[in-house]
């Protein structure tokens, strides 16, 4: 019977338990709230504190040791300079669970995990007249600047693009008296055919 034993096992080995809360440690520091489930979400609470810990000390050794689990330099970094700063007169409790209800499938309780500094990102506020001006961009066609329609203007006089026709149509009577000397000499030799068998006819005859 294992009555008030410390930790979770979730079903898994060591090696893969402790692979798995080093990378959901090191999404939770790098983006500072993750979603996982509420049994996970609670044992990963004891592994973020005691890397915040670390980086509160700030010591050499403290890295070496927080590299040591974490295995990144930019999260180790982000850890000593920005987060463990924050956290200066907090002894303790860096971070809050919030339940979030069941995972559609296998009714899995889920749990958000966040530091507690965590903050969202300031959304500048539109003003009415900007959010019309949005909406009816959406609506209708983008009209075309008047510069541009100078511009076009400009360039259409320049090019000669009647060139090409002239061309062609210099082409078609010369392509069409070829056609015509074709035929007259196609014509020509079915005369000649025909004119010896006359002359045949003619001596069956005599």
């Amino acid at each position: 019977m294992r009555h008030r034993v410390a930790g979770r096992k979730f079903s898994r080995h060591t090696q893969h338990r402790e692979l798995m809360f080093r990378n959901m440690l090191v999404s939770l520091l790098e983006h500072e709230r993750i979603k996982t489930t509420l049994a996970k979400g609670k044992e990963l609470r004891s592994w973020a504190d005691k890397m915040i810990t670390l980086g509160k000390k700030g010591t050499l050794h403290a890295r070496r040791r927080a590299f040591a689990l974490l295995r990144d330099k930019t999260i180790v970094k982000k850890l000593f300079d920005e987060i463990a700063p924050k956290f200066k007169d907090r002894a303790g409790g860096y971070t809050r669970v919030y339940k979030l209800g069941w995972r559609q499938g296998d009714a899995a309780p889920l749990s958000l995990v966040e530091l507690v500094t965590f903050a969202h990102p300031e959304e500048k506020k539109k003003s009415t007249i900007t959010k019309a001006k949005e909406a009816l961009g959406r609506v209708t066609p983008k009209k075309k600047e008047k510069g541009e329609k100078v511009e076009k203007g400009k360039e259409k006089p320049k090019e000669k693009p009647k060139e090409k026709p002239k061309e062609k149509a210099k082409e078609k009577p010369t392509e069409k008296k070829d056609k015509k000397v074709k035929k007259e000499e196609k014509e020509a030799p079915k005369e000649k055919k025909a004119k010896p068998k006359k002359k045949s006819s003619e001596e069956k005859s005599k």
